[in-house]
């Protein structure tokens, strides 16, 4: 007879499975990928080693994950924002505004994540939920476009420029100090947003309204402080 998991087996699988890459996002929020090791990150997780060794057979495996799935709540959370808007200019702002709130609210992890040096190859990984997100921002462009709201352009190339510029500016190695202060993380996130949507051709005076309008949304209030 051929053995087939219960119900409950499963979701008590799915829980530790969950349990250890939660261990994994407190150990690189914290300390960077460099403290993300099987051992410490059982720890953490309440399990043996091996446990963790069943889940991902190897850190670069564990880390991979992990970076898959901080990529997928990000992308999620600017679906949500997005979607959640009254137009196409305000998706996009509401989806450059919720990058710069997820980038600057977790530094070390979005580092971590992005760039951060780590003795296993998670370049697919990373390579993978940087296409994700750029194509969720390019579709915000490109529905803006055809709604007359913007000049026709690459909407992929533009994507990609304004994620590589929203990175840069604020987990980079010339991103400004003391960003953690809620004012100096509202200006941040209010500057690299009105900076994206002039690029991409929303004239000064709507840019400037989009960005006053995602200022007083009560999601980004509450994770910049505002």
């Amino acid at each position: 007879m051929v053995y087939r998991r219960t119900h409950q087996v499963v979701k008590r699988l799915a829980a530790r499975r969950s349990a250890i890459l939660a261990a994994a996002r407190e150990a690189a929020a914290e300390g960077g990928m460099a403290a993300v090791q099987i051992a410490p990150v059982a720890v953490r997780a309440n399990v043996a080693a091996g446990t963790v060794y069943r889940y991902f057979p190897s850190k670069a495996e564990l880390i991979s994950e992990l970076i898959a799935e901080v990529s997928r709540d990000e992308l999620a959370a600017i679906r949500r924002a997005a979607d959640a808007a009254p137009g196409p200019s305000s998706a996009l702002a509401a989806a450059v505004t919720t990058v710069a709130v997820h980038t600057l609210s977790q530094r070390r992890l979005a580092w971590g994540i992005l760039a951060e040096p780590v003795d296993v190859d998670v370049s697919a990984s990373r390579i993978a939920s940087r296409r994700e997100i750029a194509g969720e921002i390019a579709s915000r462009i490109d529905a803006a476009v055809r709604a007359g709201h913007l000049p026709a352009q690459d909407t992929a190339l533009a994507a990609t420029a304004l994620l590589g510029a929203l990175h840069e500016a604020l987990v980079g190695p010339l991103a400004p100090d003391n960003l953690e202060d809620p004012v100096k993380m509202r200006d941040a996130v209010q500057t690299v947003t009105l900076l994206a949507l002039r690029a991409v051709g929303v004239m000064d005076a709507r840019a400037r309204g989009l960005v006053v309008q995602q200022t007083l949304l009560p999601t980004t209030k509450a994770l910049v402080g505002a």
